[in-house]
């Protein structure tokens, strides 16, 4: 017998959750949307970047939650389609693979307005995509995670601006600005621009007291505003969107499995170091 084995034997098997309990840790673990204010006004902003068919790019650090945010307004613009004609896509998302050539833009180009890619060469592939683009009546094509562009495929996201007339939206982080400054016309292409940042101040616990209400809902309030604990998740998320829901959240799963009704100081704290 292993030692491994050994251990196991004299641990004994884990105890299951009792069924409610998972049915809340399930309901934890899913993802879900928070319209916070920020959010809102960077759905406008890219509204009117649509509806101008001006190009443009959001720059911010990781965990911020750009993705989110891009993904929601695609989603917030559904397709249309009458009868049998080609749907009207108003918004279309996409997120290329790392080192993205010319022909691996394009594929996801078409591939995401659910079209077969075809065979053959770059030539071909833009042809297709230009092609898509056009008969499903783009209006904004938004690329994230653009710093995974190789340098040679940013000329074909400026044509695509240019020649159709489609607001091109590139995100990413400051890598990108790196990447666009090094041409100019490309820099100039995508000027016009708006950073989507960390949370600070009355923002930030703003967004604490909403994931509690909306995100958390667990049986007794944790007042996790309350100074001493507002201090704690500051202190561990540092502001980041995406670590305040990955902290929370633990806390709120490990607070339920310990038999807890709300978050703790303790359980708080000790979730937060592991984020210090």
């Amino acid at each position: 017998m292993s030692n491994a084995q050994s251990i196991a034997t004299e641990l004994g098997e884990l105890q299951q959750d009792e069924q409610w309990l998972q049915l809340e840790i399930d309901r934890l673990n899913r993802n879900s949307i928070v319209p916070l204010e920020h959010l809102r006004e960077l759905h406008s902003w890219l509204d009117e970047k649509r509806k101008a068919r001006q190009s443009c790019r959001i720059v911010g650090e990781s965990r911020t939650g750009k993705t989110i945010a891009c993904e929601s307004y695609t989603l917030r613009n559904k397709p249309n389609q009458q009868g049998q004609q080609t749907p009207s896509v108003p918004v279309v998302y996409i997120m290329p693979p790392t080192k993205c050539s010319a022909k691996d833009f394009f594929k996801e180009i078409i591939e995401s307005l659910r079209y077969r890619a075809v065979k053959g060469t770059v030539s071909d592939f833009r042809s297709r995509a230009m092609e898509v683009l056009k008969a499903c009546d783009v209006q904004m094509l938004i690329v994230d995670e653009a710093d995974r562009l190789k340098p040679d495929t940013f000329p074909d996201v400026r044509d695509i601006s240019d020649k159709l007339e489609i607001s091109v939206v590139l995100v990413g982080t400051d890598r990108l600005e790196a990447v666009i400054k090094r041409d100019e016309q490309i820099y100039n292409r995508f000027r016009s621009h708006r950073r989507f940042g960390k949370l600070t101040g009355e923002d930030f616990k703003k967004t604490v007291f909403i994931w509690e209400e909306k995100v958390l809902k667990l049986p007794v309030a944790s007042n996790l505003t309350k100074t001493d604990m507002l201090k704690i998740i500051t202190k561990a998320t540092e502001g980041y969107i995406g670590r305040l829901d990955e902290l929370l959240r633990e806390a709120a799963i490990k607070s339920l499995s310990r038999g807890k009704k709300s978050i703790e100081k303790d359980i708080l704290q000790e979730v937060a170091r592991e984020y210090s």
